[in-house]
């Protein structure tokens, strides 16, 4: 299990260069301004209603699923009515099929005792046609002579493709809130040189030969004509289960193509996959066990979901609040609208979504008129690789290359300045706030490795040190939609959050709903929010920015991304990777999200560690 604490994604995807501007002095606050806020967030919060309708109404919000595309009409209906101008489901390019779980169920039979599996289909995983009932087998094979044991004998069968998983006791509590002492180190944190790329460098081959076994070994069920495949959860237990997306049928690989490309399980046109389940830890070693002992066990299956291919667009929802005098500046928010399917995306990222509306609305209720107009963004195709986002800033704001992950990676492998491409609005974009770190409520902000904006968070956070918010550290943090405007240049920033439970009950998981999230912890954070978006919006001068690089071979100092030929060597480096704010390893990366948009290190009071301490 990891240790949960925050990283810092180094200034990945970012484009930026480690020079920073001169630090400006802090802006003055309104604070009658931010009186009214808080006085309209704390007490006429509609904040739990938006969660409740979000979570209970409308539920899981799997990218371009019937229910993401109800979660858009809705928010852009609910802004509306709280006054917002311009309010549109924004197309952002193409996605690929929406899925949706029409009926699922799983059972074993073990020595004539019937026991309900419980477990979760991936997303995407297609259809069994009915109930079918096959032996389970466990293929403990590390080598193709392994593999050669098995051939011919997996036909129809239901495959188990990990070895049990150790449960240990669980004695630290689940939920917990930043220390003072750890939002200290956090403020005092230093950039250090990357130390970690070397000893990912010396450590990276057997776990990149082992990822590379698997891959054949993905293969050879495929082969082999194995009818289901079954997993452990990931990081949790007791009865919790972290389900995310199916991975593709496999493919060769495309000459000249990055290692960060390819076809998607949701692409059009890609080739049916194997139904993939993920199974509840303490019952899937029950039977692991059970196989190791030589006790045949069956399992059923019945697994019916439908596909839609009838719009492959993905979208987001945007609206906005006028400025005045600078109105064609713009101050953004936001979070991403889509989630997983397991639970009903209630801190990830519903809390994030609950949080940005509110204060959105916040701003309509109290009347304040901002300079700059506010922008809320409600993006889609975050869990697939921050997809929504991404495409709404190329569409607006500036592209890297054609926009695709491809052009990503060969500007940031390629040692030149990334070709890039500004629209009008960039030079009048001021800033941009995200939240997706769930339900705990705001205790600082990453700067983004900007020192210039220290003095100015400082500022804006002064009202809000009674709530425990005051923490500004120079850490980056990567795996969030924030990320899509770093890449240009741009502004953006994600909040440091109290984890409560995120990484160890509800990130991506069955335990993601209502009741995991705190209605005080929502309307503190909206209040923080709206005042932060009212800031950036009033000051005389736009947020400074980091310069531009030279070149971006080395987003990563001293590193060069060419020499790596595929994702398996990216992610054995033996770097830390972060989603949404969790802590992951390199296998744990929902499928198809790249792993050069979630490589991070993190740094406390100076000192530099990794992921996996």
């Amino acid at each position: 299990m990891f240790k949960r604490e925050r990283l810092a994604f180094l200034l990945v995807l970012t484009m930026v260069a480690p020079g920073l501007v001169l630090a400006q002095p802090a802006p003055a606050v309104e604070r009658p301004a931010v009186d009214r806020i808080r006085d309209e967030g704390m007490n006429r919060s509609q904040a739990m209603a938006t969660m409740k309708y979000l979570s209970d109404v409308i539920g899981a919000r799997l990218t371009n699923s019937p229910a993401q595309r109800r979660a858009n009409a809705w928010t852009k209906e609910q802004l509306e009515k709280w006054g917002m101008k311009n309010a549109a489901i924004d197309p952002w390019g193409e996605f690929g099929k929406g899925w949706e779980l029409k009926r699922f169920t799983a059972s074993v039979d073990a020595n004539g005792e019937f026991v309900a599996f419980r477990s979760y289909p991936k997303a995407w995983s297609p259809s069994t046609n009915g109930a079918i009932t096959g032996d389970v087998v466990y293929v403990d094979a590390t080598d193709e002579a392994g593999l050669e044991k098995y051939k011919g004998k997996l036909k129809g069968a239901i495959v188990f493709t990990a070895p049990e998983r150790r449960v240990e006791p669980g004695f630290a509590p689940v939920a917990t809130r930043t220390s003072d002492d750890e939002l200290a180190k956090l403020d005092a944190a230093k950039p250090q040189d990357n130390v970690q790329q070397n000893r990912g460098r010396q450590g990276g081959g057997a776990g990149a030969g082992n990822q590379s076994f698997n891959q054949r070994k993905y293969r050879f069920y495929f082969e082999e004509g194995v009818a289901v495949l079954v997993e452990p959860s990931q990081g949790t237990d007791s009865g919790t289960i972290r389900v995310m997306g199916a991975s593709p049928a496999p493919t060769a690989p495309v000459p000249g193509q990055s290692p960060f490309a390819g076809p998607r399980v949701y692409s059009k046109g890609a080739a049916p996959t194997i139904p993939q389940l993920v199974a509840e830890t303490e019952q899937y070693n029950r039977v692991y066990r059970l196989l190791k002992q030589g006790i045949p066990v069956k399992m059923t299956v019945d697994l019916a979901v439908q596909f839609f291919e009838d719009d492959l667009q993905g979208y987001n929802t945007i609206a906005e609040i006028p400025g005045t005098d600078l109105a064609d500046e713009v101050v953004m928010i936001g979070g991403h609208l889509d989630s997983w399917h397991a639970g009903n995306g209630s801190t990830d990222n519903g809390a994030g979504v609950t949080v940005t509306m509110e204060a959105m609305r916040i701003l309509a209720a109290t009347g304040l008129k901002p300079r700059r107009t506010i922008r809320i963004g409600l993006w889609t195709g975050e869990e697939q690789g921050l997809l929504g986002a991404r495409g709404y800033v190329a569409k607006n704001f500036a592209r890297i290359g054609d926009g695709s992950d491809n052009a990503a990676f060969a500007a940031m492998a390629g040692g030149g300045r990334p070709a890039l491409t500004k629209l009008p609005a960039y030079d009048k974009f001021a800033a941009y706030f995200n939240l997706d770190n769930g339900t705990g409520q705001i205790r600082g902000i990453n700067m983004q490795g900007n020192e210039a904006l220290r003095p100015i968070f400082r500022g804006w956070f002064e009202p809000f040190h009674d709530l425990g918010a005051k923490t500004v550290s120079i850490n980056s943090v990567g795996g969030t939609d924030h990320l899509a405007f770093t890449a240009v240049g741009l502004p953006g920033f994600q909040f440091i959050q109290d984890p409560i439970e995120y990484f160890g009950r509800t990130w991506h998981t069955t335990q993601d709903v209502a009741d995991r999230t705190i209605e005080e912890d929502l309307k503190r954070s909206a209040v923080i929010m709206a005042t932060f978006a009212y800031n950036a919006a009033m000051s005389d001068e736009k947020m400074p920015r980091q310069q531009m690089a030279g070149g971006v071979a080395s987003l990563i100092p001293g590193f060069d991304y060419r020499a790596l030929n595929d994702e398996q060597a990216f992610a054995a480096l033996g770097l830390g990777h972060q989603v949404c704010g969790y802590p992951v390893r390199p296998e744990e990366l929902p499928n198809g999200f790249p792993s050069m948009f979630a490589v991070s290190t993190f740094f406390r009071d100076g000192a530099e560690a990794t992921s996996g301490e």
